[in-house]
């Protein structure tokens, strides 16, 4: 699959390598989860530019310098000691370097140094304070891993904390790109098709690679490609999470699991859990590893007890909700028996997803000021699904989403926006629409 879009962030990372050259060395974080393209855009960013890429793998710090000094001499057609056996060192010498040259330095799973040598920051630090005005170097360092690249970066206690120039956060793709990713490698596709793709990668690129790649771009053969026998989806979900939670993955995986499930609140999360606690948990999986959201009815104050989980990531659900669920299935290879499983629920589940993209289809309209969806706690039965307050004062769009648009009951809805005007909007200017699959 060719590179797709990214156009603000490599004009920012150009803008940043551009300023390293002509003035002073600059430093730039680039975060994400993985498989979400960070080393194809640096790549692309560094691109016809003298650049010497290092990835951190977890190997014994003097070894991982006698891998990186062939290959800084090959990138930059220079001699580099051999002797040296410490990334301290190493990195001082290139610090030096760049007082005489302009290059890029890309580090790749720079977290991976908590476990190599924990002192590697401190020491960056000082090399980086002593060399950084006096110096021309474009440095990039990389990370998948969340909870552990915002604390090196962004907590006041540690030594790299307020040195990056920049740091980028790279997201998924937009709709409008997962159209166009549509439009070429499978024209003929239906609007399931396109909701197929959100619904099981959420536009992260390298599964959306994946299905381009291989062909599979039909809701039917999407399915089967990812429930086989050596897939590379079904163990996915554990290996992007393990990582991050360590050995309390267990615990985690449970919440996780449950919230997938629609099981969203505290209560019902900790009723899943054995009525065991999960208060610390569910903040760490907001504020550490950036994995789920806390979502309150639309203008509900922040102190509102009226709160519902979700998950961010649209594969992370889909794995939970399919491949852990049905791991016994997965275990003796029964992926007949998974495939059929998630054919049935399609229909019903992508439904759910349908309304997040709507919601991310308004987002990326730029037209509204909030979108969130309301409801109340004494029950659903006034339970709306979009609400998006337009930045115009006193104007609002109230919409439902169906799959199919003939389950739509308009009376249903103006009773509900009737409410919903009583209670929370009372001067506003309401639209009401239905949403379904031939709006996508």
């Amino acid at each position: 699959m060719r590179f797709y879009n990214r156009e603000e962030e490599l004009k920012e990372l150009k803008r940043i390598q551009q300023l390293a050259f002509e003035e002073s060395s600059r430093m730039t974080v680039v975060t994400g989860r993985r498989r979400i393209g960070k080393t194809s855009l640096i790549m692309k960013a560094v691109e016809q530019t003298p650049t010497v890429y290092l990835f951190i793998g977890r190997k014994n710090e003097a070894t991982l310098c006698e891998e990186f000094i062939p290959l800084i001499a090959q990138a930059l057609q220079i001699f580099v000691p051999t002797e040296i056996r410490s990334f301290r060192n190493l990195f001082q010498y290139l610090m030096q370097l760049s007082t005489q040259r302009t290059f890029n330095l890309v580090i790749d799973e720079f977290q991976e140094f908590y476990t190599i040598n924990e002192s590697i920051f401190s020491d960056m630090q000082n090399i980086w304070d002593q060399y950084r005005k006096s110096s021309h170097m474009n440095l990039i360092v990389s990370g998948s891993i969340y909870s552990l690249m915002q604390k090196i970066f962004q907590d006041n206690k540690e030594p790299l904390f307020g040195r990056a120039d920049n740091i980028i956060k790279q997201s998924a793709f937009s709709l409008s790109v997962l159209k166009e990713i549509m439009h070429e490698y499978a024209p003929t596709h239906s609007n399931d098709d396109l909701l197929a793709l959100y619904t099981f990668t959420g536009g992260v690129p390298k599964y959306v690679e994946l299905f381009c790649d291989n062909h599979m771009l039909h809701v039917e053969s999407m399915i089967h490609f990812m429930a086989r026998d050596n897939s590379p989806f079904t163990e996915e979900g554990k290996n992007l999470l393990i990582e991050e939670f360590g050995k309390n993955y267990g615990t985690y995986f449970s919440i996780l699991s449950a919230i997938a499930g629609g099981r969203n609140t505290q209560a019902e999360i900790e009723a899943a859990l054995g009525e065991k606690s999960a208060g610390g948990y569910l903040k760490r999986l907001i504020d550490d590893y950036n994995i789920i959201i806390r979502q309150r009815p639309i203008l509900a104050k922040e102190s509102s007890t009226t709160v519902r989980y979700e998950i961010c990531d649209n594969f992370i659900r889909f794995w939970f909700n399919y491949f852990d669920r049905n791991r016994s299935l997965i275990e003796i290879k029964n992926f007949v028996g998974l495939r059929n499983i998630i054919k049935a629920d399609y229909p019903t589940y992508s439904g759910k997803i349908l309304e997040l993209y709507f919601k991310q289809k308004f987002a990326e309209s730029y037209q509204f000021r909030a979108i969130g969806s309301w409801w109340e706690n004494k029950g659903n039965q006034n339970e709306i699904d979009i609400v998006a307050l337009g930045l115009e004062k006193n104007k609002a769009v109230v919409a439902e989403v169906k799959r199919q648009r003939k389950n739509f009951k308009p009376e249903l809805l103006e009773q509900k926006v009737e409410h919903l005007k009583k209670k929370l909007l009372p001067r506003y200017t309401i639209e009401t629409m239905c949403l379904s699959l031939e709006d996508m």
